[in-house]
């Protein structure tokens, strides 16, 4: 006999170690969540205040509270209820406890683990758990939408219907995207409830799928059927709404509702409402039934139904009867696509002139037209950033991140000016330097702005400056009284101001000048729990540990002009260029912001824009001291505008307020006229046969790039149109004909006032050749003279730069050609304005100034040149003394170069003195 001695078994570990471990680590990943989430809005909330915006701040806050707890709450709600009553009507299978895992003994097999889970989870808890964690995913996702739901209850009528169903154009802007986002929340809900309750069942056994047993229990099928009805509910709705969203359909020939969507797209809609509803019906009604025949059948009925009717039908009926007569046919709805896309973007308020294209410029008509051929542009971006990196920059530290074209009256003239500020970074301090103090307590501002006219250059070929140096001098240009830049394009870190030691102001020789903040930007610091919650905020112990932040100390968070303005108002779409203002003494940035919408019916969407509607209804100022914001709505009519006052009503200020002195430096901005010539290239054309057939489509013009061949962009340019009293600011572009180069047009938006925002098209006529840029561009290479120089110079270890532009300059009814060319060395970067490129009729010339460039074009024999004394340099001597002069200097400035061994120097100045000798000889005696 044996005697079996059993000893105690071994001992299942305490749940409840592993649930105090996991309830714990739950509790501090929450607690850390939410004091990332406090941080932010209390920082939020400082600095919203130090502004001046805290009703935005709140307004927004509560709005994205409202969105959270709506949507957590019902999400939550429905997947509970799901949740409970999956478990509720579930199996209940008897299992008896064990004292130890069944496992323990040898031989015996592995533990059921979907009879654990039922057996011993806690699944009241479990379920509303996962309700609530599910519904949190949900909510947090849908957040970010809280403008929509603001733009819903506090739309403004457009004022226009849509030609379909007469509903006011507001509905599509403000109510129907609200609609989408609940239709898609709803589906998402009942498809996470339908996880959740088959999660359930399964567990529990009432869904049984493997290779020896299939099947689905009564209450399963019951409740899977609820589920499905409410699902195919919705789905109707989802139809009612797409009724609507055929106004943005798209079949190659008509943007919106076609004749195809109105009259089989649009029956078929109705015809899956209809069935949609009978579906739900039938899933409703075999909760009593309790089958899963009936469900298969309405799900396949639904199915089917949108194959035929959404695919099959619309693709027979647009195939075999639109298409055979398609212009016809659509003619009334390309007329509705032509007609609201020019009202989306302002097309229809393009005014179209005649243009002659004479040849009839002469010198008497230049001088008529002196302000224009005194604002040409000879100065391109590129090489002036680089002249001004290399003469203006002062230290490796300062930085120029973009040039801007702007107009100011300077010296009794209306003048075309390039300027840039010069920026901080203190990123780009020697590596030794970069240390916490150095980056945010003494480097904290840059200093100044240089000023340049677009035309005047000096004998070297070098920019004028109307600003200059550190401090600003003013030459010409207007006074900079504070100089201090703390906020711009390039200032991303945070600094600390009004500190125990003075900030680093500029460079003084061999030693540093020093200056205190006295302006009022920044958030109050100076208190230990604000210096905390910054050092939190910022991962930053340094400002709770510094010594140099007083009580008086304040902090200048989100410097960046861009990210500014998006937090204060993330709904405005901001152009990439704001561009710099000196008004009364200071420094400001202007940025220019547009209400946009991708709801507009029957409107094309902008080219890889998510848009099909926008207006330039807002227009930024931001102080370069203080970093105040100031938002100017410049267009009351624009229903997205009124409809966010209403929403913000302290965040506007009328137009008219802005200070008059800034008022005059409002511009066209560059974003939205390209925007608009893009669509007007084809929406030009108003008659729908002419639309249909693309007879009379345009393009931007092409030009030789530095990588091939590249497209013309818009610039600004002061000049005077035919017929008009006084010269403006305008910004322009050239159009040409589709797969052409010949002129067709050219295209001019208004941005002094009172016609500030007027657009102009003029068109050439069609019987007549006018030169494109392009064609333009190939005679020039085509010039021997010009070729030659050209290939000179390259040979000379020199680098020619052309123009990023070849100038169209419009005058009177004759277009004019200018395009500059610089030199610089070939491990220089300093480029130099030294010919001026001019074309008209079917004449070239390079001159080495524009005034001689004009001369040549224009002036005949024993006729005075046309030349501006503030265009040029231009001494009083005599053309051939003036020439034999500067060939001297040539001379001794060649001889020079040779004694100090730089050959390329030589051979520079020496080809110089060579042409001027060519250009003396050529002229006849007494000239």
């Amino acid at each position: 006999m044996t005697i079996g001695i059993t000893g105690p078994g071994r001992k299942v570990p305490r749940q409840s170690a592993v649930v105090s471990f996991i309830v714990a680590a739950v509790v501090i990943v929450t607690c850390l969540i939410l004091l990332a989430l406090a941080s932010d809005i209390l920082v939020d909330w400082l600095w919203f205040s130090s502004i001046g915006y805290p009703q935005v701040f709140w307004t927004t806050i509560g709005a994205e509270a409202v969105v959270f707890v709506a949507v957590w709450t019902g999400a939550a709600v429905i997947l509970w209820v799901n949740g409970w009553l999956a478990f509720r009507f579930a199996r209940r299978r008897s299992t008896q406890p064990v004292a130890a895992p069944p496992w323990s003994a040898a031989g015996n097999a592995p533990p059921d683990l979907l009879a654990l889970a039922r057996d011993r989870l806690a699944w009241p808890r479990l379920i509303a758990g996962c309700a609530a964690l599910l519904a949190l995913l949900v909510a947090a996702a849908e957040v970010g939408n809280w403008g929509v739901l603001l733009r819903f209850v506090y739309q403004v009528p457009y004022g226009a219907d849509d030609p379909l169903y007469d509903k006011d154009i507001g509905f599509y802007l403000f109510s129907l995207p609200a609609y989408i986002l609940i239709k898609n929340w709803m589906m998402l809900a009942l498809v996470l409830s339908g996880l959740v309750a088959a999660t359930i069942y399964w567990v529990h056994g009432d869904i049984e799928y493997d290779a020896h047993r299939r099947s689905i229990s009564p209450a399963a099928i019951a409740h899977g059927s609820a589920l499905l009805g409410f699902l195919f509910a919705v789905k109707a709705w989802s139809y009612v709404l797409d009724r609507y969203l055929l106004l943005y359909g798209d079949n190659g020939v008509v943007v919106g509702a076609s004749y195809t969507d109105v009259h089989v797209g649009l029956p078929a809609l109705w015809l899956m409402i209809g069935l949609s509803t009978i579906a739900a019906l039938a899933a409703w009604a075999n909760i009593r039934l309790r089958t899963y025949r009936l469900p298969a059948v309405a799900i396949v009925l639904v199915g089917v139904g949108t194959f035929v009717l959404f695919g099959l039908v619309p693709g027979l009926f647009r195939q075999f009867f639109v298409k055979p007569s398609e212009l016809e046919l659509e003619k009334p709805y390309i007329e509705r696509n032509i007609a609201l896309t020019r009202q989306a973007y302002n097309l229809d308020q393009i005014a179209a002139r005649p243009f002659t294209a004479e040849q009839k410029l002469t010198p008497e008509v230049l001088e008529a037209n002196k302000a224009t051929i005194e604002n040409i542009r000879l100065w391109d971006w590129l090489p002036l950033s680089d002249t001004y990196a290399q003469l203006q920059e002062i230290r490796t530290y300062y930085k120029f991140h973009d040039l801007d074209v702007d107009r100011y009256w300077l010296d009794g003239s209306y003048q075309s000016v390039m300027l840039s500020a010069r920026e901080l970074r203190s990123s780009l301090l020697p590596p030794n330097a970069q240390t916490w103090v150095n980056r945010h307590v003494l480097f904290t501002h840059g200093n100044g702005a240089v000023m340049s006219p677009v035309t005047r250059k000096s004998a070297e070929g070098l920019p004028l400056f109307y600003l200059r140096n550190i401090p600003p001098v003013a030459e010409i240009g207007p006074r900079i009284d504070e100089p201090r830049i703390y906020f711009g394009e390039q200032t991303d870190d945070y600094v600390i101001v009004k500190g125990s030691t003075p900030e680093f102001d500029y460079p003084k020789g061999k030693e540093n000048a020093y200056a205190a903040y006295g302006g009022a930007g920044g958030i109050p610091i100076g208190g230990m729990a604000t210096r905390a919650l910054f050092a939190y905020y910022f991962n930053d112990p340094n400002l709770v540990l510094s010594d140099y932040i007083t009580i008086d100390s304040r902090i200048m968070i989100r410097r960046n002009i861009q990210e500014r303005v998006s937090t204060i108002a993330p709904f405005l779409r901001l152009d990439h260029d704001p561009y710099l203002v000196v008004s009364s003494g200071r420094m400001f940035w202007m940025q220019d912001a547009y209400t946009t919408s991708s709801y507009f019916p029957y409107a094309e969407p902008a080219h890889g824009l998510d848009l099909n509607y926008i207006r330039n209804s807002v227009k930024i100022v931001v102080d370069a001291y203080n970093g105040t914001v100031d938002f100017y709505l410049i267009d009351s009519a624009d229903a997205v505008a009124a409809t966010y006052q209403r929403i913000f009503p302290s965040l506007f200020k009328p137009f008219t307020t802005m200070p008059p002195d800034l008022r005059k430096h409002v511009r066209y901005p560059e974003d939205l006229f390209l925007i608009q010539a893009r669509l007007y290239q084809a929406y030009h054309m108003e008659a729908a046969d002419v639309f249909y057939n693309r007879e009379d489509l345009w393009q931007f013009p092409r030009q030789p790039g530095g990588d091939g061949i590249s497209t013309m962009t818009p610039y600004y340019i002061i000049m005077r149109l035919p017929g008009e009293p006084q010269a403006e600011f305008f910004l322009m572009l050239p159009m040409v004909p589709s797969r052409r180069d010949n002129m067709i047009a050219w295209l001019a938006a208004r941005c002094d006032a009172p016609g500030y925002g007027k657009l102009i098209v003029y068109e050439f006529p069609k019987d007549k050749l006018v030169y494109g840029p392009f064609q333009i561009e190939a005679r020039i290479n085509q010039t021997t003279e010009i070729s030659q120089q050209l290939t000179l110079w390259n040979q000379m270890g020199s680098r020619v730069i052309r123009g990023a532009n070849l100038l169209v300059i419009p005058i009177d009814n004759s277009i004019l050609y200018v395009t500059p060319l610089y030199l610089r060395a070939e491990h220089g970067h300093l480029p130099e304005l030294k010919r001026v490129i001019a074309a008209y009729g079917e004449r070239v010339v390079m001159k080495e100034t524009l005034a001689e460039a004009l001369s040549a074009l224009f002036t005949e024999s024993g006729s005075a040149p046309v030349a501006s004394s503030r265009t040029e340099e231009t001494p009083s001597a005599g053309p051939t003394e003036n020439q034999s002069r500067e060939a001297l200097d040539r001379y001794n400035q060649a001889v020079e170069r040779l004694k100090a061994g730089d050959w390329k120097g030589f051979g520079t100045h020496f080809d110089a003195m060579r042409e001027l000798l060519e250009d003396m000889n050529r002229r006849p005696i007494g000239q």
